[in-house]
């Protein structure tokens, strides 16, 4: 009989956690009650966490299958994080949020991160205000102390961040805010938070509302990173853990110089990471094998990132390495997954075992129906299998005439696969294409044609005389 935990869990957290799940997607609380295995890549974690708290920097790569567990375990490490006085920011990459553009999507996801920033105090995100108000409320404390201006001292402390690429403007906007919470003035005050959240989309607008010349930008997107994560140092944070998921979307760029644009930041951050040149930064990358391993659009494609995150050739016949770069998200065991099943039982019954709907021989039960549908698949990739089990719970809890032994083999449980990472259906027909002679082509500029393939992928699919 499995003992469960004798924990309360709140209706609130009980229902975020059951719609979330039953949807398909992460909660954004409560994870702690059905979190199981990834020991020792929680440490793994946990000690990157410890190097940016000292100061230091680390970049990791979580790879996964889809539906194996990437975005809660970015959650879980998150949370963590947060416990250890870090700062965390947040965002899924898509088409207009990449690392590099020239369009506006760096812009994009930098805006993106700062509204999802959370501090242990706001775990929910939108702390920037809060972080800019625990380093002036610090400065304001010095000047008690010491009888010296509150904005000598603001302008002292970020004198160090002059070192770095727009650190003068990024301590002039700083000293903005203290003018704007000295004066009671809260447009100031506004326009010094939005401008630290990359909002400004004109420099003319930046320098009319606080005087600075530069605006976070496309261009500027990661040094800004680099100055904020100095920043709520100062602030008296430990760093900042940065955790961008769905970076299959830099996979599925069509374009090939946009595609090697975006890897090269990424060799960028790598190299900063590992150098220590970052202080008190750390990222945190989560996409699929195909992202990783592909060698003509994935990350292996690009000859120096396939350098650096190569797995240690000694890592083989079950041997693990967990201090490089990649950390592969390993299945969950059968004794794993039963654990997850028994949390999902004792969570939707409020930790009221009472109120359990299904024993664990019905666990059991549930268990091999599902590896006789999909085989071991639902250890690897176990998202529908987990919203399987809670909509039996739910037909259970409504219709408490019926026993768990007629309900469970009804349950349709179909394998997951990644729909990013479907054939794309080809846009030109080979049979429909005309053919063309020796002199036609001959008297085609290059140039023109040159420019009509720019925009596809780096393969031409049709060719014909």
């Amino acid at each position: 009989m499995t003992v469960s935990p004798q924990t309360t869990i709140r209706p609130r957290e009980r229902d975020a956690l059951l719609q979330s799940l039953r949807a398909g997607v992460v909660p954004r609380m409560g994870q702690q009650h059905v979190q199981v295995g990834r020991v020792n890549e929680v440490k793994a974690l946990l000690s990157d966490i410890n190097r940016i708290n000292d100061g230091g920097s680390g970049s990791r790569f979580i790879i996964g299958d889809y539906g194996s567990g990437k975005t809660f375990f970015l959650h879980v490490v998150r949370s963590i994080a947060l416990q250890q006085k870090l700062v965390t920011v947040h965002a899924d990459l898509s088409p207009d949020r990449r690392l590099h553009a020239t369009g506006g999507q760096a812009r994009s996801l930098y805006a993106e991160l700062m509204r999802n920033m959370a501090t242990r105090a706001k775990p929910d995100g939108g702390a920037m205000s809060s972080v800019v108000e625990r380093f002036v409320s610090q400065a304001l404390t010095e000047s008690r102390d010491t009888g010296a201006p509150v904005e000598s001292i603001i302008r002292r402390s970020l004198s160090e961040l002059s070192e770095l690429t727009g650190g003068y403007d990024f301590a002039e906007v700083i000293a903005k805010y203290w003018q704007g919470h000295d004066t009671g003035n809260e447009q100031l005050k506004s326009d010094a938070v939005r401008w630290l959240r990359g909002e400004f989309a004109t420099r003319t607008d930046a320098r009319a509302a606080l005087g600075v010349r530069t605006i976070i930008d496309d261009s500027n997107f990661y040094d800004q990173l680099k100055l904020l994560a100095r920043f709520v140092r100062l602030a008296g944070f430990g760093g900042i853990l940065v955790c961008l998921d769905e970076m299959v979307n830099l996979y599925k760029l069509a374009n090939t110089q946009a595609r090697n644009s975006n890897y090269e930041q990424i060799l960028r951050i790598l190299n900063d990471s590992t150098q220590g040149s970052a202080a008190s930064l750390g990222f945190i990358f989560g996409g699929t094998p195909d992202f990783l391993l592909d060698p003509r659009r994935g990350l292996y494609s690009y000859s120096a990132l396939q350098s650096r995150l190569e797995e240690n050739s000694y890592a083989v016949d079950g041997l693990v390495d967990y201090s490089g770069p990649v950390l592969r998200l390993a299945s969950l065991t059968p004794e794993d997954f039963y654990v997850l099943l028994t949390k999902l039982r004792h969570v939707q019954a409020a930790g009221d075992e009472s109120a359990y709907l299904i024993s664990d021989e019905g666990i059991t039960q549930y268990m091999n129906h599902c590896a006789q549908r999909i085989g071991d698949a639902y250890f690897r990739t176990p998202r529908n299998t987990i919203k399987g089990f809670l909509d039996l719970l739910a037909v259970l809890e409504q219709n408490p005439d019926r026993a768990w032994e007629d309900v469970v083999t009804g349950i349709n449980i179909q394998r997951e696969s990644n729909p990013d990472l479907a054939p794309l259906a080809p846009t030109t027909d080979p049979s429909s294409v005309p053919t063309r002679t020796r002199d036609v082509l001959s008297d085609q500029n290059p140039a023109d044609d040159r420019h009509t393939t720019s925009d596809t992928d780096d393969e031409l699919s049709v060719f014909k005389l």
